[in-house]
């Protein structure tokens, strides 16, 4: 069993990786830039290393963050997401250094990290996939001859692209003219590679994706599926987990797809299989992400299962405690983003000092964050300072007790999308269980909220102020 693990990350996955360590005995170490020097992942480690003053350099730098596993004594290192967790050459690094990477094997990362050696493992596995290129265009002349066989529109997308970067929808020739050489220049500086392929847009489609567990014993189960739609500029604002929109023969079906998948390219670990399901409900297979989610703890909630725990026994060789059979869905459960944005003024990043900061709590909520009273968010990294989770017994119970959690939720000093997230909560086409991924742009009217804040609320900024003035 793994002894030790250093925790390659920041924010609340770190916060998050380092409970799943204490609950199972083992020894996390944290690591940090300067500017995180205060985080909450800092003080809740059992240990932890300063990676220097710059803000990011320190968090992408493999060979140190190894060495540093190496020299603190740990067996293993958890990469969480973002970062270098699809990195194959962290994982390559980890290997040959004796230290167990809490995620599949560098080969499997790299390559399903290339999105078209992704879709041709897909394809040969017979996962359906989204009409597009063979491979990789090898100019603009070969992706305007590839897009009128698909018919527009198209999506220009990197190949090592993710996270909503690298991607472009192309009505027309001359906007797949515009947008070619962005996407290259967009994908080259954030992922380091040029290369870009073409697929047919899937209009206003559904985003649903399937968790999975492989061990290295060959036993491979998902724990069902989440909803992803509501987006915004291919950026998630929340997720659900099951989907309140597909039946249960459609569950079945994309749950074997997913596992399916994850036994073609021999995965290992947790990972999720994404698919878009169109208008006319067919799924097409989207890409594969190594490593553990943002949303992951919407599908512990539903199924009892700790996908952290469970990344990490597997990395410790150990097999599945479950087979498929054992894992049932229980109710419904949906997690908000509670990113440091202002919604009325075009999501515009809210840094600063936490003034106040109170957690909501009662039955079915958890808070998974990285903040606290007095704590300052840096303006260096993801907007993300904390993530809402609320679980209930059916959709109606889910939507009120969400809303009353989000109403006790807290956070003073900056702006954020807690408001936001109420407004949607509200919209009689969410309630309805009809949206998609256009949802967002389709009703800009919810981000005209009004800010009413109860007296208790009110309450607590004047007690800000006064601290404020008396320097406490």
């Amino acid at each position: 069993m793994i002894k030790k693990v250093l925790i390659a990350n920041r924010g609340e996955i770190a916060v998050r990786i380092v409970r799943a360590c204490a609950e199972m005995g083992i020894r996390s170490v944290a690591v940090y830039a300067e500017a995180d020097r205060h985080s909450l992942h800092v003080k809740k480690a059992d240990e932890a290393y300063s990676l220097g003053p710059d803000t990011v350099a320190g968090y992408l730098n493999a060979h140190r963050l190894v060495n540093l596993a190496v020299a603190t004594g740990c067996d293993a290192l958890h990469p969480g997401y973002g970062f270098l967790s699809e990195n194959a050459e962290l994982a390559g690094i980890c290997a040959r250094r004796g230290i167990r990477f809490i995620g599949p094997t560098a080969d499997v990362i790299r390559k399903l990290g290339d999105k078209t050696e992704a879709r041709r493992a897909m394809i040969s596995a017979g996962v359906p996939v989204t009409p597009g290129s063979e491979g990789n265009l090898s100019g603009i002349d070969e992706a305007l001859e590839v897009a009128e066989k698909l018919v527009y529109p198209v999506m220009l997308k990197a190949t090592s692209g993710g996270g909503g970067r690298g991607i472009r929808r192309c009505a027309n020739p001359d906007e797949l003219k515009r947008n070619y050489d962005r996407v290259i220049s967009e994908a080259t500086k954030a992922f380091g590679s040029a290369e870009v392929f073409l697929e047919k847009c899937i209009d206003n489609p559904r985003h649903i994706e399937v968790q999975i567990l492989a061990d290295h014993h060959g036993n491979a189960i998902h724990l069902y599926e989440r909803d992803c739609s509501i987006q915004r500029r291919n950026q998630k604002l929340l997720e659900i987990a099951p989907s309140p929109q597909l039946t249960n023969e459609q569950r079945e079906y994309i749950g074997e797809l997913a596992v399916k998948a994850s036994k073609t390219v021999g995965y290992t670990n947790a990972g999720t299989v994404e698919f878009l399901l169109d208008v006319d409900d067919s799924f097409y297979f989207m890409e594969m992400n190594t490593r553990v989610q943002v949303e992951h703890p919407v599908t512990e909630a539903i199924t009892g299962v700790d996908i952290v725990q469970e990344q990490i026994r597997i990395a410790s060789d150990l097999p599945l405690r479950y087979a498929q059979d054992d894992i049932q869905i229980w109710g419904h459960a949906i997690e908000f983003r509670i990113n440091a944005e202002d919604p009325k003024n075009d999501f515009l990043p809210s840094f600063g000092r936490v003034t106040r900061y109170f957690a909501p709590g009662g039955p079915g909520v958890r808070t998974d964050g990285a903040i606290y009273t007095g704590y300052d968010i840096p303006p260096y990294y993801d907007s993300m300072c904390a993530k809402l989770i609320v679980w209930a017994r059916d959709w109606d119970e889910l939507l009120a007790r969400a809303d009353r959690a989000l109403h006790d939720m807290g956070v003073y000093g900056i702006k954020t999308t807690i408001p936001y997230h109420r407004e949607i909560l509200r919209s009689p086409a969410f309630r309805k269980c009809v949206f998609n991924t256009s949802f967002v742009e389709n009703h800009p009217e919810l981000v005209n909220y009004s800010v009413k804040r109860p007296q208790r609320e009110l309450a607590a900024a004047v007690a800000t102020a006064i601290a404020a003035s008396m320097g406490m």
